[in-house]
C-alpha cells in the first residue's frame, strides 16, 4: 500500500488551537491541491479526535477531479476510514452523513454502535496500530491510503514506518498565540530524506519521500513466484504457491508448493535451496505468490517464523490467503517484526487462478 501523511501547520507548528472554532490553516489554492491529492488515493483516513472536534466531511471538493474518477468508473469520493478505540462516535458526524464512499471504523469495542448501520466496523482484538489498519484496509483492496490526521495518528504511522509520503504545509503568515496552541506537529528528516518543496499561494510544502517505490523492482520477482505456483499439483487441503527468494548479492532460488515433499510449503522449498546453495539470506527478499502462513498442522514451524529465523528484511506477494483453511496474519506478524512488505494485487487474479481447483 501507498500511504500518504498530509499535515497543514501553522508557522510555529500547530494543527490546532484551543477555540472552539476550527482553525483555518490551509488557503484555497493548497486546499484545491489537498482535494486532487484526495482524489488520485482510495481511502482518506482521520482519528476519532479529528472528527469529533472538526466534523471534517473528508470529500473530494474540486468538481474536475470527480468528473475524472467518474470517467475511470470510479466513485466521485474515496473510502472513508475511521480510528476510534472506544467506538464512541456521533451517528450524525458528517463522516457518516455526507458523500457516496463506503465507510470504515477501527475500533476495540465488540458492542453494537449508533452508527453500525452507516459504516462497516473493523472491530479490533488489539490495540488499534498503524501496521494492522494497512494490512486490514489491503485486504478490503485499499492500494493508496491518505492520512490527514490528528497528530497522534500521524506520529503512529511514521513512528512504525508505515508511511511512503509526508506532506506538511506550513502558513508562514499564521502564527498560534502562547497557550494557545493545540497539537503541535513536527518532523526531523534524516540526513538525506529526499523532498520537493512546493508553494500553493501564500503557503509553503515540503514532501519527503520517506520509503522508495520499489515495484520495477518487485514486480518481475513477483511474477516468477506466481509462475512457480503453476507447477504445484492441485490438492484439495492445500494452495499452490509459488516462492522466490533473492540474497542480498542478487542469487535466485525457487521453489514451490509440495516440490520435494508433500507437506513443503513454497517458502520453505525456496529456502532450502538456498540454504543447501550456501547462501546467506539475512536481508534478502523472499517473494510468495500468497501471503505467508502463520499457522501450520503438518510443521511444526510456519512460513511466517522461517521468514522471521532467517532474517528477511522485505516480503512480497501478490494475494492476502483467503479464510478458507485457517485465519492467516502472516503479513501483519511480519509487519510488527519490522520486515518490509509489499503486496502488489494486480498479480492476485493469476494465483486465484491457479487456486482455482478450491473453489
Amino acid at each position: 500500500m501507498q500511504v500518504t501523511l498530509s499535515a497543514a501547520v501553522t508557522a510555529n507548528g500547530f494543527l490546532d488551537d484551543n477555540t472552539p472554532r476550527r482553525l483555518i490553516i490551509s488557503t484555497p489554492e493548497d486546499w484545491a491541491e489537498v482535494y486532487r491529492l484526495r482524489g488520485a488515493h482510495d481511502a482518506i483516513l482521520v482519528g476519532a479526535g479529528t472528527l469529533r472536534r472538526d466534523n471534517p466531511a473528508l470529500l473530494v471538493r474540486d468538481e474536475e477531479v470527480r468528473n475524472r474518477r467518474r470517467t475511470a468508473g470510479l466513485l466521485p469520493d474515496i473510502t472513508k476510514v475511521a480510528l476510534s478505540a472506544s467506538g464512541h462516535l456521533d451517528p450524525t458526524l458528517r463522516f457518516f452523513t455526507e458523500g457516496e464512499a463506503a465507510r470504515y471504523v477501527f475500533t476495540q469495542t465488540g458492542e453494537t454502535s449508533a452508527w453500525d448501520t452507516l459504516a462497516t466496523a473493523i472491530r479490533c482484538d488489539e490495540p488499534i496500530s498503524a501496521r494492522l489498519v494497512v494490512t486490514e484496509l489491503e485486504k478490503r483492496g485499499v492500494q493508496r491510503l491518505f492520512v490527514e490526521g490528528g497528530a497522534q495518528v500521524l506520529r503512529m504511522f511514521l513512528d512504525e514506518g508505515m508511511a511512503d509520503t509526508l506532506r506538511i504545509a506550513v502558513n508562514p503568515t499564521l502564527h498560534t498565540e502562547a497557550g494557545q496552541g493545540r497539537a503541535h506537529f513536527a518532523y526531523d528528516p534524516p540526513p538525506g530524506t529526499p523532498c520537493v518543496r512546493e508553494r500553493f499561494g501564500a503557503m509553503e510544502v515540503t514532501t519527503w519521500t520517506l520509503r522508495p517505490d520499489t515495484s520495477a523492482e518487485d514486480l518481475p520477482l513477483l511474477r516468477m513466484a506466481v509462475e512457480e505456483g503453476f507447477r504445484c499439483t492441485p490438492s484439495r487441503t492445500s494452495y499452490c504457491v509459488g516462492a522466490v527468494v533473492i540474497t542480498r548479492d542478487g542469487r535466485i532460488f525457487r521453489g514451490y508448493t509440495h516440490e520435494t515433499t508433500p507437506t513443503r510449503h513454497a517458502e520453505q522449498e525456496a529456502i532450502a535451496k538456498a540454504l543447501a546453495a550456501g547462501a546467506e539470506l539475512r536481508g534478502g527478499t523472499i517473494c510468495s505468490s500468497m501471503e505467508p502462513c502463520s499457522q501450520r498442522a503438518s510443521e511444526p514451524e510456519s512460513c511466517t517464523q522461517l521468514i522471521l529465523r532467517h532474517g528477511f528484511a522485505k516480503a512480497i506477494f501478490a494475494l492476502y490467503e483467503p479464510d478458507c483453511f485457517v485465519q492467516c496474519r502472516g503479513a501483519l506478524t511480519l509487519r510488527e517484526a519490522g520486515v518490509d512488505v509489499r503486496v502488489y494485487p494486480d498479480l492476485a487474479e493469476d494465483v486465484r487462478r491457479a487456486n482455482a481447483h478450491l473453489k
